[in-house]
C-alpha cells in the first residue's frame, strides 16, 4: 500500500490564526531574518532541553508551514529544490524545529498532489491559517514496522457515519506542538484508514516522553487514543496494507526530508568547528603551530574536510530534490507516472546511503579541532553526532542499499509505503 495521495482535512474551522501578512518566500530577506532569530538560541535550548515554543510561533507567523503552497493560494511558492534548500537552512538553525514539522510538510504535499479539488482547498486553507499537523503513524508493538497497526478505527456505535479511534502510538514527532494530528489505524475488513483530528479532542493524550539521546525536543513520544470521536469528513480510506501499490513520490519526500535535516546539522558542525578554531589560543606543544591553531595546516585540513562533506551532503540532497520535482511535474489525476515515482524513490534511497556513509564521522570530527575542552558540556558539541545518529535510525541504511542493489541488478521495484 502506498502513501495516500491526499487526506481530507478536518471539518473544524481550525485554530486561531497566527498569520500576519504574506507568507515568507524562499531566499527572501525575511526568511534569512527568521532563520537568524531561530538560530540565536538553538544551542542553549538544546543544552537545557527547552522546547522551541517561541521559534515555532515565529515559524507559524511567517507562514513558513505553507512554503510549498502556491503564492496565489497564500503560500511561499517553493519548488522542491527551493524547499529542500530552505529545509537545510532551517535544520542548520535548529534541527529539532526542522524535524518537528516533517509530518506537517508531508500533509501539505498530500494536499498539493490530490485530484480532489474540494479536499485540496480545505487542506490548503488549514495550512495557510497557520495550523500545524503532526502525526500518529508508528507503534511500538510486536508487528514489523510498516502498515499493520494495533490501533483501530471502527464505526461509531451510534450509526451516524462517524468513527472511533482507540490505541497507542509512539514516535509522534511534532504532534505535541501541533494543532492537528494525522492518525493511521487498522480498519474493518482488513483495511487501513486514517483521520486528521484536533489534538485537543476528547480522548487524545500526547505525552512528551521521548527519551532518545538525540533530537530531544521533537516531541517524538506517545499519543494515546481513548475512544476518540472521528467525524465522517475526517475519515479517509487507505486501502489494504499489502494491496496494490499506486505510484507515489510521498515516501521519497518523507525520507529525503531526513537527509536534508542531516545536511543542516552538518552545516552547524562546520560553523562550530570554524568558531572553535578561531577562538583557540593554544594547541599542543608538539603541534605545527602550538600557539596559533587557526594557522596550523593540519587543523585547517580537518576544517576543510568537514566543509567538503557539508558541500557533498547538500549537493546530494538537492540533486535528489530535482528527481522529486520531476515526479511532481508528472502528476496527472493525483498520480505521478510510475517512471518518475520510481526515479524519486531511487534518488532518495541513494541519498541516504551516500550521506550516512560519512555524516556520523563528520559530526564527530569537530573534536579533532577542538581539543579536550571541546567535550565540556557547556559547549554542547556532542549534540551534532547525537542528532545525526538519531535521525539516521529512522530507516536502516543496509535495507536501502539492498533495495538499490536489487533494483540495479534485477530491476526490482521499491517498497511503496512511506517507511522506506
Amino acid at each position: 500500500m502506498s502513501a495516500p495521495t491526499h487526506t481530507t482535512a478536518p471539518a473544524a474551522t481550525g485554530p486561531t490564526s497566527t498569520r500576519r501578512g504574506p507568507a515568507v518566500r524562499p531566499g527572501s530577506p525575511e526568511l534569512r531574518d527568521l532563520l537568524d532569530r531561530i538560530r540565536a538560541g538553538a544551542a542553549e535550548r538544546e543544552l537545557e532541553v527547552d522546547p522551541p515554543h517561541e521559534p515555532l510561533a515565529w515559524f507559524k507567523e511567517a507562514g513558513l508551514g505553507g512554503l510549498r503552497v502556491p503564492v496565489a493560494e497564500g503560500g511561499g511558492g517553493a519548488t522542491m529544490r527551493e524547499f529542500f534548500a530552505t529545509l537545510i537552512a532551517l535544520a542548520e538553525a535548529d534541527s529539532n524545529l526542522a524535524h518537528i514539522v516533517r509530518a506537517h510538510y508531508w500533509f501539505v504535499e498530500q494536499q498539493l498532489q490530490t485530484d480532489d479539488a474540494a479536499a485540496r482547498a480545505h487542506g490548503i486553507d488549514l495550512v495557510t491559517s497557520g495550523a500545524l499537523v503532526g502525526n500518529g503513524f508508528s507503534e511500538q508493538s510486536a508487528k514489523p514496522v510498516g502498515l499493520h497497526f494495533d490501533t483501530t478505527i471502527t464505526p461509531d456505535p451510534s450509526g451516524d457515519g462517524g468513527f472511533r479511534l482507540d490505541g497507542t502510538k509512539f514516535y509522534s514527532t511534532g504532534s505535541i506542538y501541533s494543532d492537528y494530528t494525522q492518525i493511521w489505524a487498522a480498519a474493518p475488513e482488513g483495511r487501513i484508514a486514517g483521520a486528521v483530528i484536533p489534538v485537543d479532542r476528547a480522548g487524545v493524550t500526547i505525552a512528551d516522553d521521548w527519551d532518545g539521546f538525540g533530537q530531544r525536543m521533537t516531541g517524538t513520544g506517545t499519543t494515546i487514543l481513548d475512544d476518540v470521536r472521528v467525524e465522517p469528513g475526517e475519515f479517509f480510506d487507505l486501502g489494504e496494507p499489502d494491496g496494490p501499490q499506486a505510484p507515489s513520490y510521498q515516501g521519497a519526500f518523507l525520507q529525503l526530508y531526513l537527509q536534508a535535516v542531516t545536511a543542516g546539522v552538518l552545516r552547524s558542525v562546520r560553523n562550530d568547528a570554524v568558531e572553535r578554531v578561531r577562538s583557540r589560543t593554544r594547541g599542543f606543544s608538539h603541534a605545527n603551530v602550538p600557539q596559533q591553531p587557526r594557522h596550523d595546516a593540519q587543523v585547517l585540513q580537518v576544517v576543510g574536510e568537514i566543509s567538503a562533506d557539508v558541500f557533498a551532503a547538500e549537493a546530494i540532497v538537492l540533486a535528489a530534490a530535482d528527481r522529486l520535482q520531476a515526479a511532481v511535474d508528472s502528476v496527472v489525476d493525483g498520480l505521478p507516472t510510475p517512471e518518475a515515482a520510481e526515479a524519486a524513490q531511487l534518488a532518495a534511497a541513494q541519498a541516504k546511503v551516500a550521506v550516512d556513509r560519512f555524516s556520523y564521522a563528520t559530526a564527530a570530527r569537530i573534536f579533532d579541532v577542538g581539543g579536550a575542552s571541546a567535550t565540556q558540556r557547556v559547549h554542547n558539541l556532542d549534540r551534532h553526532w547525537r542528532n545525526v545518529r538519531t535521525i539516521a535510525t529512522h530507516n536502516p541504511t543496509y535495507l536501502k542499499a539492498s533495495a538499490i542493489g536489487d533494483h540495479e541488478v534485477n530491476g526490482s521495484g521499491f517498497p511503496g509505503n512511506a517507511y522506506f
